[in-house]
């Protein structure tokens, strides 16, 4: 079977089930496992996604605004592979190639059609339901079934010893820079498992936008910076212009030097089976004194300031 990925968590899901022989194109964003870089690339974007977090905002409201999409499918690659599986996402318009530009591409494209697999989690049920249904798709069932019981039972193992924590700070995690955005979806479920409380969005919801003062009178006691689709490096050239704001040194977080960035391209907003990693590295900044060892390295800095 020859399989397609067009984003990188399903790259990550392919992988982790033993298909990587299997994958024969991937999205321009697939970087992990290694391996997958060198693989032909099925799609491209449309804006310039190495700038700044307001520019990228603006970028994509106008083409949305206009009913256009974000991403493209490099449809001579797709026309060549002539894959058998592919694994894509209808969750969010902004995060890959629309569904329906799937559809559309495998319809005129391909001489045999295409089983097509539509990610779309939303809780963390959600993800894990998502591996299984690829291993189904793909004819190895019972691997699906073998990863998301041992995925299951390490966020079983941190929820186990959360439970031992005496107090749960109020976290904050901010999902996008300029505007501000809170982070949605499972983030809830992952603050709670790793010993915090969260109240910015209910598990599930999407991510909300949220002004200055709604962040000042939350009043975190953690604060991480996760900018979905940043490496670290991207994330620290725009902290500067969190740092200015006046509001910021009121924060609680802030004063007591807990405010971290995070490699939000890798954890916490992909989600893959490294949604197991994203949970440690989370239980570890909020409750250091029982996961620090678990953080994955060099997926955070403190940030000063």
């Amino acid at each position: 079977m020859k399989i397609a990925s067009l984003l990188p968590s399903a790259t990550e899901i392919v992988c982790a089930l033993g298909l990587g022989d299997s994958l024969v194109g991937v999205s321009h964003e697939c970087d992990y496992p290694p391996e997958v870089i060198g693989r032909p690339v099925l799609t491209e974007p449309k804006i310039d996604v190495s700038g700044n977090s307001a520019g990228i905002d603006s970028a994509v409201r106008l083409r949305v605004r206009h009913g256009l999409s974000v991403y493209r499918i490099k449809t001579d690659v797709l026309r060549q592979l002539q894959p058998d599986l592919i694994v894509t996402q209808e969750q969010c318009e902004v995060c890959a190639v629309s569904y329906h530009d799937v559809v559309e591409a495998t319809r005129q494209l391909l001489v045999q059609p295409a089983a097509i697999i539509s990610l779309n989690p939303a809780r963390l049920d959600d993800l894990f339901d998502d591996m299984q249904r690829v291993a189904d798709a793909a004819g190895c069932s019972p691997a699906g079934a073998a990863l998301t019981e041992r995925l299951r039972a390490r966020l079983d193992a941190i929820r186990t010893r959360a439970a031992l924590v005496h107090s749960r700070p109020r976290v904050a995690c901010i999902e996008w820079m300029e505007p501000l955005m809170a982070a949605g979806n499972w983030i809830p479920e992952l603050v709670a498992l790793g010993g915090g409380t969260y109240d910015m969005a209910a598990p599930g919801a999407p991510s909300p936008t949220l002004s200055w003062q709604d962040l000042a009178r939350y009043a975190p006691d953690v604060v991480i910076i996760m900018p979905c689709g940043f490496k670290l490096p991207q994330t620290q050239r725009e902290l500067p212009h969190l740092i200015a704001r006046p509001e910021w040194r009121e924060l609680p977080a802030v004063r007591n030097r807990r405010v971290y960035a995070v490699d939000g391209n890798a954890y916490l907003n992909r989600p893959g089976p490294r949604i197991v990693e994203s949970a440690e590295l989370l239980a570890g900044l909020i409750q250091p004194g029982f996961f620090a060892a678990k953080i994955p390295p060099q997926s955070y800095v403190r940030v000063e300031g």
